[in-house]
């Protein structure tokens, strides 16, 4: 059996940090092999099996797909001891839009811990894996990655991967709702490790929790001292990505931006509150750019292992209009917090600007947070494509780019 304190390691080698004090990093910084790195513990024989849920086809034949009729629900992966998820992969084929959206949108993916009956995920499967109101683009991080497939006439293919550890001390759930109007169908492989007892998941090891979010539109605030500088001085009015209590660590976010203005939209500072304190907050940012590593006011897209601007749409050739989609992890930065956190956003400078916000934040706490508020019915997160006819662009407005 691995110690505690070499299963503990192996989470940090990984990219999270489960809630570790200094001392124990620096005593095990010092048992690595010398070559050092990310893959530094791929060598160290640890004491686990491997396992994989997965949708192969039990006749033996090719149909290694699921289909999870509409209004149904389908258990993915269900296990009673201790473990931890390493690698949920899924793809489709759609033949057309309606199928395509009810995979992004109509299905909801549900993850129980320990034999929780409250759920610690609960998200649009689309979102969840990054995909920005219904627009697909490759994304390269090194806790999500999409991958295209091929592209046939009317049908297309995607492959959705995420790499965040999911660990669990007396069993796991996952299982998928289709709350849409059509079935649905998807491959999909979990590939985990199981421990003989729960001594093999660190004491530390928070749960991963992630929750879906949307503003639309948010509430443009008008300020009344006209012709002088807006000021935001609370973070009050903000767009809230995450608002919770517990103890645990912040390991990062999805962000769509469904943009109504024919122009930059990304003025918007980050504030995150840590366990109740009051503006300022520790955690203050410049522009919506910086959080997520990019140049002033990107035009184009990007995906690196932290950061990215994955779909920057520019509809109709005017820059920023439309979509678009970015990410931050904190894989090497977690934000840590004890008794709460409030994970927020201006929309606009001073949050002067009405547009669809929409995200999925991801962190680790100390058990399973029953207090998380219910996902919103589909009516409320359908993707929405009417930007260009609701909001045509002014015949004196901006040129395209």
């Amino acid at each position: 059996m691995l110690t505690g304190r070499r299963q503990r390691y192996r989470c940090v080698a990984l990219g999270i940090t489960f809630m570790l004090p200094n001392s124990i990093l620096t005593a095990q910084t010092a048992s690595r092999p010398a070559d050092g790195g990310l893959l530094a513990d791929v060598c160290l024989l640890g004491d686990f099996r491997s396992k994989r849920a997965s949708s192969w086809d039990r006749t033996g034949g090719n149909a290694d797909w699921l289909v999870i009729p509409a209004g149904k629900t389908e258990v993915l992966l269900e296990e009673k001891q201790a473990g931890c998820v390493k690698h949920f992969y899924w793809a489709y084929i759609d033949a057309g839009e309606v199928p395509r959206l009810n995979l992004i949108r109509g299905l909801v993916l549900r993850a129980y811990w320990d034999g929780a009956d409250k759920p610690s995920i609960e998200v649009p499967l689309g979102d969840l894996f990054g995909i920005s109101n219904g627009q697909i683009r490759p994304i390269r991080s090194l806790a999500f990655t999409t991958n295209l497939g091929f592209e046939v006439e009317a049908q297309n293919s995607w492959g959705f991967n995420c790499y965040l550890p999911m660990p669990f001390s007396s069993g796991a759930r996952i299982e998928v709702e289709n709350q849409g109007g059509v079935n649905a169908r998807i491959w999909y492989h979990i590939d985990y490790q199981l421990y003989d007892g729960a001594a093999g998941v660190p004491a530390q090891a928070g749960r991963l929790h992630a929750q879906w979010n949307r503003e639309r539109p948010t509430k443009a605030v008008s300020r009344i001292d006209a012709g002088k500088e807006a000021r935001n001085t609370t973070g009050k009015e903000n767009y809230t990505i995450l608002e919770v209590e517990g103890n645990g660590q912040f390991v990062g976010y999805f962000l769509t931006v469904v943009n109504a203005h024919r122009g930059w939209w990304g003025e918007g500072d980050d504030m995150v509150f840590i366990d109740g304190e009051a503006f300022p907050p520790s955690i203050h940012g410049t522009g919506t750019e910086e959080i997520f590593g990019g140049g002033a006011s990107p035009p184009g897209e990007y995906s690196g292992p932290y950061t990215g601007f994955h779909c920057v749409e520019n509809r109709s050739g005017y820059r920023w209009w439309g979509t678009n989609g970015m990410y931050r992890f904190y894989l090497t930065d977690a934000l840590r917090f004890r008794k709460s956190i409030r994970v927020s956003l201006e929309h606009g400078h001073a949050n002067n600007m009405a547009n669809d916000y929409c995200s999925v934040a991801f962190w680790y706490q100390e058990g399973v947070n029953r207090k998380l508020r219910p996902l919103v019915p589909l009516d409320l997160r359908r993707v929405d494509f009417n930007f260009e006819r609701d909001n045509p662009p002014p015949a004196d407005g901006p040129s395209p780019r």
